[in-house]
């Protein structure tokens, strides 16, 4: 009875086993036919058939329209090329970058700064930069002075002097023989109110800066040193406002428009205090010193002096800094000479403390843009040289300037023969 009770026990069990593993098949049928993709992933199935959908209405397109397959490819190939054309303006201007960050290579700065990187050409073909660009006039520096400039120059250029009341006879002859010589753009500025009432009554241009403490002082009682150190402070509007200067002490005689004698290809253009072509445009100086045996002769290079009284200077960032340079030193070394200091400035080379100015210069011919030593100690006793007429005569080596000057238009302008000879090559003291 037992054993039958528990036979029966089992049976009931393994039906009822039977029966959830049939139900489960069942409901597996059930789910494969409505969620053949499975029940939890409906909405992705339902995204690809849409995807699928897509990519077959675009597969209908582009086999109705292949032209529009080429135009895509092109589209492609075009992007690409802009992209590493791109890529390179990117990589050039980093390398353009680095090389200003660097600071260094100033010729490698010039390039970029003025164009183009350029190939060198053949042998003996080869010219480098001489000519600097001009600066961007800025009128707001000194509004009434580029009023004045706009009227008074030519082609953005004219003659400046400098004057106070202790050159007022000097001056006259100056102006005077400027306008024989047919030159129109010169213009005189007056350090004191007696030189622009002079200069108006004589009908000359003249120009009396702002009040300035620092230059006013030394404007109405300096020597000629004095008063001739003030033009380097002075000049820079002048440059700053886009105008090349002719800068001009009035010790000098005009007989011909200087103008037209000018090369202006270089920052400065100057006259020399040189007195034949080895002084005035450098020669070769060998200094001998026994105690080297062998080596006893070293090689020197050597040029007189320019005259810082009178120069051509362009309106230039090199022109600039050398005003700025030389008005520094004189305000820091007030017994320093405007001219030691300015071809200092001028021709000193970068050295190890020392960033030299990088300015072009050319030297004057000395029988056009004469001085007195030339004049007197070679000239006028030499019977071809006598016949020249130079452009300009600056009475720089001798005191007795206003008896010089006068002998000078004398010689050159009245003719007369002997008016040079009653004078010594050089002063009495």
């Amino acid at each position: 009875m037992a054993v039958l009770r528990r036979e029966k026990g089992q049976s009931l069990q393994g039906s009822r086993i039977a029966v959830s593993i049939l139900i489960g098949i069942l409901l597996g049928c059930v789910f494969a036919v409505f969620y053949p993709h499975g029940f939890f992933s409906s909405n992705l199935a339902v995204s690809q058939r849409r995807i699928a959908n897509s990519n077959l209405q675009t597969g209908s397109s582009s086999c109705e329209s292949p032209d529009r397959i080429k135009m895509v490819k092109a589209d492609i190939v075009s992007i690409s090329e802009k992209n590493a054309e791109l890529k390179k303006q990117v990589r050039e201007l980093n390398e353009k970058l680095q090389l200003a960050e660097q600071g260094q290579d100033h010729a490698q700065k010039q390039v970029l700064l003025l164009g183009k990187q350029q190939k060198a050409g053949p042998f003996g073909t080869v010219k480098g930069l001489r000519t600097n660009p001009t600066v961007v006039p800025d009128e707001s520096v000194n509004p009434r002075l580029a009023k004045l400039l706009e009227e008074v120059s030519v082609r953005k250029e004219l003659i400046v002097a400098l004057a106070n009341s202790n050159v007022k006879t000097m001056l006259e002859v100056w102006f005077t023989n400027i306008k024989k010589a047919g030159v129109r753009n010169y213009l005189v500025v007056a350090l004191d109110d007696h030189i622009v009432d002079f200069c108006k009554s004589n009908d000359v241009p003249v120009y009396k800066r702002d009040p300035n403490s620092d230059i006013d002082s030394v404007a109405r009682t300096g020597g000629n040193h004095a008063v001739s150190g003030l033009k380097f402070r002075i000049l820079r509007e002048f440059l700053q406002l886009g105008y090349s200067v002719l800068l001009s002490d009035v010790d000098i005689i005009y007989l011909q428009n200087p103008f037209d004698h000018l090369y202006r290809d270089s920052d400065v253009e100057s006259m020399s205090d040189g007195h034949d072509n080895m002084t005035t445009y450098g020669y070769n100086d060998v200094f001998n010193d026994p105690a080297m045996g062998w080596a006893r002769y070293a090689h020197t290079m050597r040029i007189w002096v320019y005259n810082s009284g009178f120069f051509y200077i362009r309106p230039t960032l090199p022109s600039i800094e050398l005003l700025d340079r030389v008005a520094g030193r004189l305000s820091r070394e007030p017994n320093s000479w405007d001219q030691a200091v300015f071809n200092e400035e001028l021709f000193f080379p970068s050295h190890p403390g020392y960033d030299g100015l990088h300015a072009a210069k050319r030297t004057m011919d000395m029988f056009l843009f004469m001085n007195s030593k030339v004049l007197f100690k070679t000239v006028r006793k030499d019977p071809a040289l006598k016949t020249l007429k130079p452009v300009i005569v600056h009475v720089n080596y001798h005191p007795d300037k206003l008896r010089r000057m006068q002998a000078v238009v004398e010689f050159y302008v009245n003719g007369k023969q002997d008016a040079l000879d009653p004078f010594p090559d050089g002063s009495d003291w």
